[in-house]
């Protein structure tokens, strides 16, 4: 078996941390058998790498090795690139074309990005998966294919799984073996090493003086955060070389080259999106709307029970949580004064309502009242659709996000027939 320093010295690989060498190790391990391998990592981190080694330190080394980048082709035509399709299946198939799992047959196959296959192709690949076999777009003859799968991916594939972006028998096929290659932060002693290489390389093909790195400069180096890890690094130390007429690099030159506020510095992340933060103003102004129309449903219960009552601190007492809502915790006394304006005597409210009733001849209000509750009626239903549909028609999330019981929720799709 070839060693892990020979293997990085074959391959150009550059490192010396623990968690790159096992990462490397498990390649050579695995490279002798016909076991699907997973590699996963952030963007840049060199997953390309370890496909390559695979294929060469296996029995297929002679046969042919493609690598496909999935999330660059369109949905429309990848399952004519990986399968192939037959003359006549789609418009613009003039001749019969062979895809790259039957030109492949006996090699490798290295599925870049597979986290972005749509899933009717993921279905199609699962079966190469599990039997060899694929059939060719517009054909229903079913051919077999010998190829060894490896894939890569930067997605987080238990949450695509969650989502429903991504097959979990098909994960649980692709990752038989999981590579995992680590982010460039968590490769502080190759760093340094990683950048002088890259500078010695433009120094070579631009034919200039290499630069070098005051010790300030390295620490920048080393505490800056490289999210864009390998091939970022790379990209500042091509600019440096290129655009920097001294070649001895101040720790302020080099701050120049770095992103604003991306130091490698611990910091509190909220990753998780809250289920009411909408993404459009036109949704939160229905939520506005919503919350208005639910606040003056509670004031009128409020008012009714105090006009049959007529005692506002039996009804302060019997509705102390509906009083908190409306007026809040450090309102009580105020709300209490309202309530007892509230409790009109029942014949002043009936004179009250006889002289509205015998004044009021043309009932404008009414008609006023009628369109603003149609057009309140139109957005509340528009909100409830929009919160089902974002929470995949679970009724009690929906509820949770409108601020209402899951039982109004169910009266409310009863009564707009959702």
């Amino acid at each position: 078996m070839e060693s892990i320093q020979a293997t990085k010295q074959r391959f150009g690989i550059i490192g010396n941390s623990a968690t790159l060498n096992r990462a490397i190790e498990k390649a050579i391990q695995v490279s002798p058998t016909d076991i699907s391998v997973l590699v996963t990592g952030e963007s840049g981190v060199g997953k390309e790498s370890i496909p390559k080694i695979i294929h060469q330190l296996s029995h297929r080394k002679h046969n042919k090795y493609i690598a496909v980048n999935c999330g660059a082709i369109p949905e429309g035509t990848i399952d004519s690139e990986l399968f192939g399709h037959e003359k006549g299946a789609f418009t613009g198939a003039t001749s019969t074309r062979s895809g790259y799992f039957e030109v492949a047959d006996g090699g490798t196959i290295f599925l870049d990005e597979v986290g972005e296959l749509p899933l009717t192709t993921q279905v199609r690949l699962l079966r190469v998966l599990e039997n060899g076999e694929f059939i060719k777009v517009g054909s229903s003859k079913v051919q077999k294919t010998n190829v060894r799968i490896v894939a890569a991916t930067n997605v987080n594939m238990f949450e695509a799984i969650k989502k429903e972006k991504f097959r979990e028998d098909l994960y649980y096929r692709l990752s038989t073996v999981e590579i995992n290659l680590p982010p460039l932060r968590e490769r502080q002693e190759d760093i340094h090493l990683l950048f002088r290489k890259f500078a010695s390389d433009f120094a070579l093909k631009y034919k200039m003086p290499t630069i070098k790195l005051s010790d300030d400069a390295i620490q920048i180096l080393l505490k800056f955060r490289w999210s864009g890890n390998i091939r970022q690094l790379r990209n500042v130390a091509e600019q440096v070389s290129v655009l920097e007429q001294n070649r001895a690099i101040s720790a302020e030159t080099l701050r120049s080259y770095l992103p604003s506020g991306s130091s490698n510095l611990p910091a509190v992340i909220n990753k998780t999106k809250s289920e009411s933060d909408f993404s459009s103003e036109r949704e939160i102004l229905y939520k506005v709307l919503f919350d208005m129309k639910a606040d003056l449903n509670d004031l009128k219960k409020l008012t009714m029970e105090l006009m049959k009552s007529g005692n506002a601190k039996d009804v302060q007492k019997d509705n102390e949580g509906l009083i908190e809502k409306i007026y809040g915790d450090n309102n009580t006394e105020e709300s209490l004064d309202d309530l007892q304006v509230l409790a009109i005597p029942q014949e002043v409210k009936k004179e009250q309502t006889y002289k509205a009733e015998t004044e009021d001849k043309y009932h404008f209000a009414e008609e006023i009242e009628e369109e603003e509750t149609l057009s309140l009626h139109d957005k509340e239903l528009e909100l409830i659709k929009k919160s089902l549909e974002r929470h995949g028609g679970k009724r009690k999330l929906a509820a949770e996000e409108l601020g209402i019981s899951e039982r109004t929720l169910y009266r409310k799709i009863k009564q707009f027939d959702l």
